[in-house]
C-alpha cells in the first residue's frame, strides 16, 4: 500500500483509540467487549448483547451513541408491543383529508431494542426489513432509514421467565453477539465509588462525528484480505459444516460477516491487512449465535466448541 494509505490507517487508529478510551471511561474493565462492539459498528452491522439485567448493556449502547454523536432512541420490548409501536403508524388527518405517516422510534441512527426477546415473534420480525434493507415499508410506501443505522439489541438469557426465543432469521441479522459478564473486583470498586454513569455519559465529548464514521466504515472495506487468509476463512466455514459438534454449520452470510468483522478488527489494531489472529478474535462473536450445538454435545458450551474449531483448523 502507498505511504498515504499507511498514514490514513494511523490517523484512523488514533481516532478509534480515543473513542475506545472514552467508552472505557464509562464501561469499566470491559475493553474486549468495547472493541468487539466497535468492530460491529465499523463493519456496519447490528449487535446483540445477551446477559443478565444490570451488567451495563444499556450503558454501552448509550455510550457508543454519544461517542459518535449519533441520534439515539430506545424501545422497551414488552409482550404487548405491536409492530406499529416500532415502525410508526398512518393517522387520518381531517383538515388535509389524507393519511399522514408518524414515524416510529426505528427512524434513528442508533436504536436500542431493549430486552428484544420479551416481545412476540410478530413484533420481533418488524425489525427484519429495517435491519437488512435499511428501510421500512408501511402502507405500500418504502421509507429509507437514517445513515448510519445501527441496532443494538439486548436480551436476557432464554431460561428467564417470559422470554420468546429469537427465530434463526432474526438472529442471523445480527452481525455479532457478545456477553458483558460481571465486572472484575477493581472495576466494580470504581463503579461503587464513582459518580452515576448516566451523568458521566451526558458529559462525554463527541470523538468521531457521522461523516468521519462513514469514512472509517468505507476504510474497513479496503482493508486487504489476502488469498491465503481467504483460504483460512473458508477452511473454518467448511470445518463448521463438517463438524460433529454442530447440527448445521456457518452460512455464506456468516462467512461474509466474519470477513467484515476481521477487517474492522484489523483496522482498530492499526493495520491495512487482515491476519488469522483477527479472524480468531471475532469468530466467537460472529459464530456463537449462528451455530446450533448437536444434541450429543450439549454438555459443552458453544465457546468451548468454537475454541476447538479454531484449534482444529491449521493456519
Amino acid at each position: 500500500m502507498t505511504t498515504h494509505s499507511a498514514i490514513a490507517v494511523e490517523d484512523i487508529q488514533q481516532s478509534l483509540q480515543q473513542a475506545r478510551d472514552s467508552i472505557s471511561s464509562i464501561i469499566l474493565g470491559k475493553s474486549e467487549q468495547v472493541k468487539l462492539a466497535l468492530s460491529c459498528l465499523l463493519a456496519n452491522g447490528h449487535l446483540l448483547i445477551e446477559d443478565l439485567p444490570g451488567v451495563g448493556k444499556t450503558t454501552l449502547a448509550l455510550t457508543l451513541a454519544r461517542t459518535f454523536g449519533l441520534d439515539f432512541q430506545r424501545i422497551q420490548f414488552t409482550s404487548d408491543l405491536l409492530p406499529a409501536d416500532v415502525l410508526g403508524v398512518s393517522i387520518y388527518d381531517s383538515p388535509k383529508q389524507a393519511f399522514s405517516f408518524h414515524p416510529g422510534p426505528v427512524f434513528t441512527q442508533v436504536l436500542l431494542a431493549d430486552e428484544i426477546n420479551r416481545t412476540t415473534p410478530k413484533t420481533q420480525s418488524a425489525l427484519l426489513e429495517a435491519m437488512e434493507e435499511r428501510q421500512v415499508t408501511q402502507d405500500g410506501v418504502t421509507r429509507p432509514l437514517p445513515a448510519p443505522f445501527f441496532v443494538i439489541a439486548t436480551q436476557n438469557p432464554s431460561e428467564q421467565v417470559g422470554t420468546f426465543p429469537l427465530p434463526e432469521s432474526q438472529l442471523d441479522r445480527f452481525l455479532m453477539r457478545i456477553e458483558m459478564g460481571y465486572p472484575d473486583q477493581k472495576a466494580e470498586y470504581e463503579l461503587l465509588r464513582g459518580r452515576d454513569r448516566r451523568q458521566l455519559i451526558s458529559q462525554l465529548p463527541i470523538i468521531i462525528d457521522t461523516a468521519q464514521l462513514a469514512n472509517i466504515q468505507r476504510a474497513v472495506e479496503q482493508v486487504h484480505v489476502s488469498k491465503a487468509l481467504l483460504d483460512y476463512l473458508l477452511s473454518i466455514i467448511r470445518s463448521s459444516r463438517l463438524s460433529p459438534w454442530f447440527s448445521s454449520g456457518l452460512s455464506p452470510r456468516a462467512g461474509l460477516a466474519l470477513q467484515k468483522c476481521a477487517q474492522a478488527w484489523a483496522l482498530i489494531e492499526g493495520r491495512d491487512h487482515v491476519l488469522p489472529e483477527d479472524v480468531q478474535q471475532v469468530l466467537p462473536g460472529v459464530a456463537a449465535h449462528r451455530l446450533q450445538i448437536h444434541p450429543e454435545h450439549l454438555n459443552e458450551s458453544i465457546d468451548q466448541l468454537i475454541d476447538h474449531l479454531i484449534k482444529q483448523v491449521p493456519v
